[in-house]
């Protein structure tokens, strides 16, 4: 591996890890000579002791969220990347129902998934369709313009070879819209987990069923601040961690071709 590789990768990781316990130690003594109350805002410290005493109940309820975000996740890469190739078959399409799909990305998910719980009877299937939502929108935004986004020059060869709609689809516009697209899986993933905690705050649901937001409602209820910034650093967590997935899956992906991913020649 390269020198500059590995100064850039060993910077990617060192550098956020710096600033962060930098922010913690700043944060932990601001507290301690504030005497700022724990109700309040707690310090890392209370934070941390808290989560040692319930993370078990912690895990489990973000293992809930996770699971309602995963769904969300895979069906609207499914539901978007479909979507987005039946609009790059026609302009005419595109311009009908493109529209409808940036309806469902300004209309606020909290106004409208009262409505969707109501009308799907199953809670978690329920809340699958709120983080399904919030989530397509990216992939269905990025994946057309990456379909659309193909050299002219390009396009004219092929159809110079008389290659058809499908040769020209699976050739060319894939593999031209992949940056695209990864891109979208970069900002969907996020919204699938925000639109899975903002789907259950909404839902309310309990017991061996419930995620991280009724474990958030709940400390906020009976005033365990700590408990409740416990359970917000896992969310925080959950979403770097899948943001960095997909990074990863980029760069395995596009790593050894594109040049959104191949590094600068020396």
């Amino acid at each position: 591996m390269r020198p500059w590789v590995q100064s850039e990768a060993v910077m990617r990781v060192a550098a956020p890890a710096l600033v962060g316990i930098f922010v913690v130690i700043v944060w932990e003594l601001v507290c301690r000579a504030a005497h700022v109350p724990i109700f309040l805002f707690p310090k890392p410290t209370d934070i941390a002791a808290r989560f040692t005493e319930d993370g078990g109940t912690l895990l489990r309820a973000l293992g809930i969220t996770l699971r309602i975000a995963f769904q969300a996740f895979a069906a609207a890469i499914v539901i978007g990347t479909l979507i987005a190739f039946l609009f790059v078959q026609s302009r005419a399409i595109e311009m009908s129902l493109f529209p409808y799909a940036v309806l469902l990305q300004v209309t606020p998910i909290v106004a409208i998934a009262p409505l969707i719980i109501i009308l799907v009877k199953n809670t978690q299937l329920a809340l699958t369709v709120c983080a399904t939502v919030v989530a397509i929108f990216p992939i269905i935004s990025n994946t057309t313009l990456g379909l659309r986004s193909v050299d002219p020059g390009l396009v004219n060869l092929f159809r110079m070879n008389r290659a058809g709609r499908l040769q020209t689809l699976y050739r060319l516009r894939i593999p031209s819209a992949l940056p695209y697209f990864f891109g979208g899986l970069r900002i969907s993933s996020g919204l699938a987990l925000i639109g899975a905690v903002v789907a259950e705050f909404v839902a309310g649901t309990g017991g061996r069923s419930a995620g991280l937001a009724y474990e958030i409602l709940q400390s906020g209820f009976q005033l365990d601040i700590p408990r409740m910034f416990a359970a917000l650093f896992l969310i925080t967590l959950a979403g770097v961690i899948l943001f960095g997935i997909m990074v990863a899956l980029s760069k395995l992906a596009l790593g050894e071709w594109h040049e959104s991913e191949v590094g600068p020649e020396t």
